[in-house]
């Protein structure tokens, strides 16, 4: 793993193995707001008004999303039980560099915040790391992680690209997605491929496609039927 720069001034990290960024390089957090906090938090917030989500995020990598969700939580109000399923943590000499608390605003001692997010044990269960925000890790693939069917109101699909890592787009891990999903549910990607569409409606969704994050034309959320 190695730490970068990308276009909003924000961090992103770079897998050598891979050849692959974590994040767009347009913009590392305006990419997180946009496709996991607006399209997902927010959007299912304002059509759940008072309910308390349970998210489970495909790749908890550099921590970006889960810091940029209790952010969310405490705008918004709502508690979140907050799941991250990770075969490769990153390691703190790297993750301690992270820029991404000088973007919060609403979220009091973000740097606290991202490292609680990061040193919070793995495979222990849920942990209560602020006022609303639960969190859970699990140190594993996510085809081998087991999950309470059904639990889930918002699926947060981050993984690599599928040309980079094609095995979490198969049809077997969004039907397993689709299965952990209460009805109404979203789950949002970047992503916006077409057979990667076809999938997901044919694992139980409905598949909307909106505006992407700056530099990429479109994203994906898709509504668990």
């Amino acid at each position: 793993m190695k730490l970068i720069l990308t276009d909003d001034g924000s961090h992103s990290l770079y897998r050598e193995d891979l050849k692959e960024g974590y994040h767009s390089h347009h913009g590392a957090v305006q990419e997180s707001r946009h496709v996991f906090i607006k399209h997902g938090f927010t959007a299912w917030a304002e059509n759940n008004p008072g309910r308390e989500p349970a998210i489970l995020e495909l790749g908890l990598g550099t921590g970006l999303n889960a810091l940029l969700t209790w952010e969310a939580a405490l705008a918004h109000g709502n508690r979140v039980r907050y799941s991250g399923v990770e075969a490769h943590p990153v390691p703190e000499e790297i993750w301690s560099q992270l820029n991404y608390p000088q973007f919060t605003t609403n979220l009091p001692e973000a740097a606290h915040a991202l490292a609680e997010i990061h040193r919070t044990p793995w495979d222990e269960g849920y942990f209560t790391l602020g006022s609303l925000f639960q969190l859970e890790k699990r140190k594993s693939k996510i085809e081998a992680t087991t999950l309470t069917e059904g639990f889930f109101d918002l699926v947060y699909f981050d993984a690599f690209a599928p040309n980079k890592q094609g095995e979490l787009w198969e049809p077997a891990v969004l039907e397993k997605m689709a299965s952990l999903l209460r009805t109404g549910g979203f789950l949002t990607t970047y992503c916006a491929k077409g057979q990667f569409k076809r999938d997901l409606k044919a694992a139980g969704f409905t598949v909307e496609t909106l505006p992407g994050a700056p530099g990429k034309a479109e994203m994906v959320r898709g509504v668990r039927q």
